[in-house]
């Protein structure tokens, strides 16, 4: 995959979690019961379940712990596979993990919020790493999947945030990586597409975090780029709000449609919508 400009996210992990503990901490009681946008999940299940993140990637990055018991017949390199396999986890830890109170996992949470933020801060964000599976099968650099983990956080914050009536961290330093570290999903999103070279297909998102990429298909894949040379084949344009949650799947396509303005070759154009930057 060609790169654009690199998006580097460590010094957001701090603050971010910063911003969650003060608003996890100021919850009242039954507010950690109200439900989220992930079915099934309230607010202090989510919270778990950004709990059981760190501790995943602590350690298995950080401490090269491998789990005793995984699947050994199960190919991983499918993506419906990958999504069941990882869905079926995430729901078994959180259930595991009820017994938890809310003051405890706050505790946790700022443990665990420490560590990950200083084992990112050690890589060398411009390695080759491990690859970032909505954006391709490739391992990519360190950076990307680094801003992957931020854009995690900061999505499950923004349901929390949605789920007790809270803003969210809307601002351009907090939004804008996580539209710049989604787009990286567009030429996976068009790769099934067989068109003619130099086909372009562009993506507006407006606001102001938003931003203009596009993608051109050239000899051997689809190409992102921020300058198109050509007008388009197919343009998008969705504000920014919209682009994050379609993006997440947190609005259907359907849902998503009426605030959305496509132009141009239609088949190109609903691909884009079709785009995840999550692994759903």
């Amino acid at each position: 995959m060609q790169y654009l400009h690199p998006v580097i996210t460590v010094e957001l992990f701090p603050e971010e979690r910063l911003a969650l503990l003060h608003l996890l901490n100021a919850l009242p009681d039954e507010q950690w019961a109200n439900p989220t946008v992930c079915p099934g999940w309230s607010v202090h299940d989510l919270a778990l379940h950004l709990l059981g993140d760190d501790i995943g990637i602590i350690s298995a990055r950080r401490d090269g712990y491998r789990e005793l018991r995984t699947p050994a017949n199960l190919d991983l390199s499918q993506w419906a596979n990958l999504v069941a396999y990882i869905n079926q986890r995430n729901e078994q830890w959180v259930q595991a993990m009820q017994r938890i109170s809310p003051r405890l996992l706050c505790e946790f949470l700022q443990m665990t919020g420490e560590a990950i933020a200083r084992h990112f801060a050690q890589l060398d964000q411009f390695a080759l790493g491990v690859p970032v599976h909505w954006a391709g099968p490739d391992p990519a650099p360190v950076w990307l999947d680094t801003a992957r983990e931020y854009t995690e956080r900061w999505v499950h914050q923004q349901h929390i945030r949605d789920a007790v009536e809270q803003p969210g961290l809307k601002e351009r330093r907090w939004l804008a990586p996580v539209l710049e570290t989604f787009v990286y999903a567009l030429p996976q999103a068009l790769r099934q597409v067989n068109s003619p070279l130099d086909t372009t297909v562009q993506l507006v998102v407006t606001g102001d975090a938003g931003g203009t990429w596009s993608a051109v298909r050239t000899d051997q894949a689809w190409a992102l780029s921020t300058e198109a040379a050509r007008e388009p084949d197919a343009r998008v344009t969705m504000d920014q709000e919209i682009a994050w949650r379609l993006f997440t799947k947190g609005l259907s396509k359907d849902e998503a449609l009426p605030h959305i303005g496509l132009e141009g070759n239609s088949v190109l154009a609903d691909k884009v919508l079709d785009m995840v930057s999550i692994i759903a």
